[in-house]
């Protein structure tokens, strides 16, 4: 064993392992050009950012991974246990049952500014349910954990001696050593017409070629890994970060000295729905896209797209992955 400088990246495209821990690999610490001015609001402006090094799940969690958690320690996520109705004021009494967002296509054509038409808050929805009360997670070991919530994913990182990444630690291990790119593994989308991530091919919400191979969740190393070993982190399921919403990124400073290290993103009280008055829930900032991103909605498989999720809400597209920091120590 060695001792490593966290700042010092290892030759280009080398993962290093944690000896303690297999399944991470070892992300470079550097300076990189954050989000995007091309797409869509929130994430402008482009910025310098600099983070330090990191260890990093090699893919989302498992359904396997989550289900040993579970058994060890006997936690309950947030879509197993019915809600508080004094949690949420105007809540309607049939509605209030224990559940989860779930996918669920129509027949026919929608308008894509009504996200009703594909989103129901299915009863008896939850990771060992993910499809609702009649599916299971039999023959789903290697596909990544969903219908999770802030809380749940923050308990299972707690287990496991690990924290979740920043959206800055995210973003900067989705690029793989390639800044300023378009997607994760170069500025094509599908180079020489091969899928390189689990997302929507056909018209959404309501057809789905699957040219890719899978119409809903994937195992998480179906595709090929990004420059620095890492899978799915683009598609397959959104995924958690620490840190809380806003609505644009912060410009570059006026001097170049100045460019933040390790950032920890905006306030909580910022983080909140405008367009919510009743039920004040405060938002995460989510990364990566999901098998339901497509060309002609949410055209957010890239690793500057950013989304807002709020900290109860879980779904049948949202996962997690876990980071360790501070370790410097490497094979």
């Amino acid at each position: 064993m060695k001792l490593v400088d966290t700042k010092s990246p290892p030759h280009s495209g080398q993962s290093l392992q944690h000896p303690a821990d297999e399944g991470m690999l070892y992300v470079p610490g550097g300076t990189f050009r954050m989000g995007s001015d091309r797409h869509y609001p929130e994430e402008a402006p482009v910025h310098r950012v600099t983070v330090d090094a990191f260890w990093m799940d090699r893919h989302p969690v498992t359904n396997r991974q989550f289900k040993a958690f579970a058994r060890a320690t006997g936690h309950v996520t947030v879509a197993e246990i019915t809600p508080d109705p004094k949690d949420y004021p105007g809540m309607l009494p049939h509605m209030i049952y224990a559940g989860s967002l779930m996918f669920s296509p129509p027949a026919y054509p929608v308008s894509l500014q009504d996200f009703s038409q594909w989103w129901t808050f299915a009863k008896g929805a939850d990771w060992r349910h993910p499809y609702g009360p009649g599916s299971d997670i039999r023959g789903l070991d290697d596909h990544p954990v969903v219908h999770v919530a802030f809380s749940d994913v923050i308990a299972y990182a707690k287990w496991a001696g690990k924290d979740l990444p920043t959206e800055a630690e995210w973003e900067f291990a989705a690029r793989g050593g390639l800044d300023g790119a378009e997607f994760a593994w170069g500025n094509e989308f599908a180079p020489e017409g091969r899928h390189m991530a689990n997302t929507w091919q056909g018209e959404f919400p309501r057809q789905n070629t699957g040219d890719d191979g899978y119409e809903r969740t994937s195992p998480v190393t179906a595709f090929p890994p990004n420059g620095y070993g890492l899978h799915d982190m683009i598609g397959n399921v959104w995924e958690w970060t620490s840190d809380w919403y806003s609505p644009r990124h912060e410009a570059d400073a006026a001097k170049a000295c100045c460019i933040p290290e390790n950032p920890r993103g905006g306030r909580e009280a910022d983080s909140y729905d405008p367009r919510t008055t009743n039920v004040k829930i405060p938002r995460k900032v989510i990364k990566g896209g999901s098998h339901l991103c497509a060309p002609n909605y949410c055209r957010r498989y890239r690793p500057a797209a950013r989304h807002p999720e709020p900290v109860d809400t879980s779904t049948s597209h949202l996962g997690f992955r876990c980071i360790r920091r501070g370790v410097s120590n490497a094979s």
